[in-house]
């Protein structure tokens, strides 16, 4: 895997964004509401993507509250690069809270198993890679036959700006632009029928989407 210097920039800010963001936030009160925002997430991929006791899952760049919080009837792995850093600097995360999962702090671009998943998700994190297409190719090997991918994605929605924040850090913490139409692309051509399509929020630059992929059985 190749470090990019836009996406070591990308990773100091994330680092420093999580700093800035938790600061003051009462850790329980914290949880409390994002263990729920998940939970909403789950609830509304319920039918396509079920959660059952037993499914071997992993987290794919799963930051200091990840999709893993609401994951305790699963076999989880996580992985983020910034994990060893959110341990030291964030009283938000402690991994002996979470004894079902096992923390990885690599680049997912560098995580390596012979595991196949049930489901692999990966929240708000495929664009801040630093091999786009290389991290959804080893995503894509690590779910079963017949298992599932779900990835949340901020999807531009304007071409003008998607061209220009290419060319320009407009949004530094995402080194990649890509609009929804590019993102589903990205599933379909690694065998991927796309089950379910979900708005989350609408904004101007950006609408945030959920996918949910099943991979064919060959």
């Amino acid at each position: 895997m190749k470090k990019t210097l836009k996406w070591n920039i990308a990773q100091k800010a994330e680092l420093k964004w999580w700093e800035n963001y938790l600061k003051g936030k009462d850790v329980e009160q914290y949880h409390t509401w994002k263990k729920a925002y998940w939970q909403k997430l789950l609830d509304i991929i319920n039918i396509t993507c079920p959660i059952k006791p037993g499914m071997e899952v992993l987290d794919a760049g799963c930051g200091p509250a990840g999709v893993f919080m609401n994951l305790g009837v699963c076999k989880v792995d996580a992985v983020d690069p910034l994990v060893d850093e959110y341990e030291k600097n964030l009283s938000h995360f402690k991994s002996s809270e979470y004894a079902f999962t096992t923390f990885y702090s690599l680049p997912i671009e560098r995580y390596k198993t012979d595991k196949k998943y049930d489901i692999v998700f990966c929240m708000n994190a495929i664009n801040h890679v630093a091999d786009i297409n290389f991290s959804y190719d080893l995503l894509a090997s690590m779910v079963k036959p017949g298992g599932k991918i779900v990835v949340t994605i901020d999807a531009h929605n304007h071409a003008f700006f998607k061209h220009l924040f290419r060319l320009v850090p407009g949004d530094i913490l995402h080194p990649h632009q890509y609009d929804l139409k590019e993102y589903e692309t990205f599933l379909t051509d690694r065998n991927f029928i796309i089950l379910q399509s979900e708005k989350l929020k609408d904004e101007f630059f950006f609408d945030h989407y959920m996918q949910v992929g099943e991979l064919e059985s060959r």
